[in-house]
């Protein structure tokens, strides 16, 4: 069968048919744009296809015409409106050249004016921190001479002190003569200014002393802190506060004596007059919280960097034993000296009564154990020097003296009256009556108050004082024992010689009584004696640590006695032994063979 071959062209038109692809979306697309003008599907329908399409597309481009037509229209109109402004800038610019050309006079005047008028902006600026740095305002000028103290007055005040720190800086330079005349304007202000505060200060410090617990406002807190810079006037001020607050304590303290607190609780410290270490104690106490407030009144009041918190008050009064204390100011320790000079006497007074009452030894003890305490308490918060603290060092020595002197009337009255040895070599009562005393004394040395910056007293003293003489009583009552046994020894001893009875001994009983023990003799008897009572005395110290040296030296007196007397022992029994042998010699002797 024979191969029917198509043109090229028809060949290709026909394969690009083919290869179409029916579902591309284009084509679809096309499709369906075309079902809507191409409704009949006839042989004229297709052959006019083309024309068709192509007349849709003219109807579609004419309507765009039309629909664009108004906007063309108003374009138009646009670029006329814009070459109208083009022509009236360029109309515009042709002016303003020719302006710029007949104002340049005017161009170059107004740059010279605007150069000057910055000359003068910087020369006001200038005068007016001269006049600022160097000058004082009319309200300031008020403040300072006529209106109230406020706040105004120490701007005004600090100001003054601004100006006259510039001065100086000014006599550096070549204006000398206007910072000397400034300085002495300032000056004037300044004197006047300090002047009218310290008469201020004062009229407020005379207010302090109507009241017990005075306030310190804000306001009187920085005027006292601004006149520091004055030295004399300060120093004025604060005796002013000192004398103030002198009346004040001393009408408290003979008020707490006399009258008590309001409404009588607290009650009058007099009432306790009886009770000399509750008396003297509660006039200690009432000082030292006294001394606790007025120091922080001083403080705050002329210490610029003290606070009136309660914490710092605590920090002020409670120190640490490995706290070295310093010293006040000199300043606030005058202040504080004179306000409790007054309490000086009444307190002097009144413990001189209690210790010239003669109390008994352990109130008296006692007493200066609390004199000793508050003088060195009080003596940290005051200082050394004051009057307040000479005076309780003088009362704490008059104490410490009616204490030994006690002691010492004791001892010599001990003295004066030795008892006599008991039979039966037991120590006397006034033994037991001693050593129960010193323990006594130990339990309150222990118990004592210890100053923070102080330690406690040296009790070797008190030791001794109570000790020393009944060792002394012990031994002369051992003297006078052994001076007695002595005399009676030797009256036996000649009555024995005058019998004539010696050569009716029996061997056997001469035997025996050289056998036996040694009857104690009054030398023996004495050391025995003083044994019992150093060992009455050592056994109740062993064992306080404040007595060790004491109880060290009795056990060596204790071992010396013992000692002696094992040897005076041995010897007595040596010498009694030959004596017996003497006896039977010369017995043999004499009888016949």
């Amino acid at each position: 069968m024979a191969t029917v071959s198509l043109a090229p062209g028809l060949s290709r038109k026909l394969k690009k048919v083919l290869e179409t692809r029916t579902d591309a979306p284009d084509l679809l697309d096309s499709l369906s744009t075309l079902s809507t003008f191409y409704t009949e599907n006839s042989p004229q329908a297709r052959r006019n296809l083309r024309s068709s399409i192509e007349q849709r597309s003219l109807a579609i481009n004419h309507h765009f015409l039309l629909a664009s037509l108004p906007a063309q229209q108003a374009l138009d109109r646009v670029e006329e409106e814009v070459n109208a402004l083009a022509d009236c800038c360029d109309q515009i610019a042709k002016v303003l050249s020719s302006c710029s050309a007949r104002t340049g006079d005017i161009v170059s005047t107004t740059e010279r004016l605007k150069q000057e008028l910055d000359v003068i902006t910087q020369r006001q600026e200038i005068v007016s921190c001269f006049l600022r740095d160097y000058q004082l305002s009319n309200d300031e000028i008020n403040a300072l001479r006529e209106e109230d103290l406020n706040e105004n007055f120490f701007n005004a005040l600090h100001h003054v002190q601004e100006i006259h720190a510039n001065c100086k800086m000014l006599l550096r330079t070549h204006h000398q003569r206007a910072g000397l005349e400034l300085m002495d304007m300032m000056s004037v202000y300044q004197d006047g200014a300090y002047e009218r505060l310290c008469r201020w200060v004062q009229a407020e410090c005379k207010e302090l002393g109507d009241s017990d617990n005075p306030e310190v406002s804000d306001l009187l807190k920085k005027a006292v802190r601004c006149l520091k810079e004055r030295p004399v006037l300060f120093k004025y001020c604060a005796e002013e506060v000192a004398n103030m607050r002198h009346h004040a304590l001393f009408r408290r303290f003979i008020s707490a004596l006399t009258r008590g607190g309001p409404g009588g609780l607290p009650r009058p410290i007099e009432v306790h007059a009886h009770d000399p270490l509750r008396y003297v104690g509660d006039m200690l106490g009432w000082l030292h919280q006294a001394i606790a407030s007025e120091r922080e009144l001083v403080l705050v009041l002329l210490d610029a960097d003290a606070t009136s918190d309660a914490g710092s008050t605590a920090r002020l009064f409670t120190r640490n034993t490995e706290i070295e204390y310093t010293k006040p100011e000199p300043d606030i320790t005058f202040v504080l000296d004179r306000i409790f000079e007054g309490a000086c006497r009444p307190f002097k007074v009144r413990v001189e009564q209690v210790l010239q009452s003669q109390p008994n030894l352990i109130v008296s003890y006692k007493l200066s154990n609390t004199l000793e305490f508050y003088s060195y308490t009080i003596s940290d918060l005051l200082g050394r020097e004051t009057a307040l603290c000479n005076t309780l060092w003088l009362l704490k020595d008059a104490s410490n003296q009616t204490f030994l002197n006690i002691l010492k009337s004791r001892g010599d009255k001990l003295l004066r009256y030795p008892p006599l040895v008991a039979v039966d070599l037991s120590p006397p009562p006034a033994v037991r009556e001693g050593v129960s005393l010193l323990l006594e004394l130990i339990d309150t040395y222990n118990g004592m108050m210890v100053p923070a910056s102080g330690k406690k007293p040296d009790f070797d003293l008190v030791i001794t004082a109570v000790l020393d003489p009944i060792v002394q009583m012990c031994e002369q009552a051992a003297e006078t024992q052994k001076s007695k046994g002595a005399l009676s020894r030797k009256g036996r001893t000649n009555s024995e010689l005058g019998s004539g009875n010696r050569d009716t001994l029996l061997v056997d009983s001469i035997l025996a009584k050289s056998t036996s023990v040694a009857p104690q003799n009054a030398e023996s008897s004495s050391k025995i004696y003083l044994i019992n009572c150093l060992s009455a005395i050592h056994q109740p110290l062993v064992g306080h640590e404040v007595a060790s040296t004491y109880v060290g030296n009795l056990l060596s007196m204790i071992e010396a006695h013992l000692g002696v007397l094992v040897e005076k022992s041995r010897c007595h029994s040596e010498k009694m032994w030959s004596v017996e042998q003497d006896k039977l010699y010369s017995k043999f002797s004499r009888e016949p063979s």
